[in-house]
């Protein structure tokens, strides 16, 4: 008798965790389509369940609130990136010298990046109208940077401070090319709207990152 209504337990469970993920993709996928249609000065609760079809009782139950909801939404790969999607390789490329490997993040970074043109778009309304709900964004990129160091082992590397400031100015550089690429058709010469512009940066990458990494090519601030 145990056996048979554990199993029907079993039974019961499985739908109802499957609803919930379709659930939580659809409020996931609201947040997504408002941002993309009228920014955040238009993302509420209200707005977020009508836009989903859903409760928005559900909302409160699954992320507590809209601070919460809008770090779920930017941990979620179709907006932000993660680190096993630039480096599904990580193993293989430790084996190698890590002027490889820092090259091999930052080209992925830009290819995979420039997939999400709402990514971009949400990008250039922070620059243009930073509010509390793009604190939360900027926060999960924040915590996602830390990560990245951690991976890439730059805080192991004798000039921790230097390296870091040196890739992160590299990330922020190609973040703002793919903002002005919006508009903006060429950027010092270099035609930031086409693929050969780009490929044209990655190949400045690849040339910069191993002199970055020389020794004695990191300046000391002593």
């Amino acid at each position: 008798m145990s056996a048979s209504l554990s199993g029907s337990k079993k039974t019961k469970e499985a739908p109802r965790t499957r609803d919930r993920a379709a659930t939580e993709e659809k409020i996931l996928a609201a947040v997504e389509q408002i941002l993309a249609r009228d920014g955040f000065s238009a993302l509420g609760i209200n707005e977020i369940a009508r836009q989903a079809g859903v409760d928005k009782v559900l909302i409160y139950r699954y992320y507590g609130g809209l601070p919460e909801l809008l770090r779920a939404f930017g941990e979620r790969g179709n907006f932000w990136t993660s680190i096993e999607e630039l480096l599904p390789d990580i193993a293989a490329l430790r084996e190698q010298p890590i002027a490889e490997l820092l090259t091999a993040f930052l080209s992925r970074f830009i290819d995979a990046l420039r997939k999400r043109p709402l990514t971009i778009e949400i990008l250039a309304m922070e620059i243009d109208a930073p509010n509390a709900l793009s604190q939360v964004l900027d926060e999960v990129r924040e915590e996602w940077g830390r990560q990245v160091a951690k991976v890439l082992g730059g805080d192991t590397h004798p000039d921790t401070v230097e390296l870091n400031v040196s890739i992160n100015l590299i990330v922020a550089g190609a973040l703002h090319l793919m903002v002005r690429a919006r508009r903006t058709v060429a950027w010092s010469g270099i035609p930031i709207q086409q693929e050969q512009g780009w490929d044209a940066i990655k190949h400045g990458i690849a040339w910069l990152v191993p002199r970055m990494l020389s020794n004695g090519g990191m300046p000391h601030g002593k």
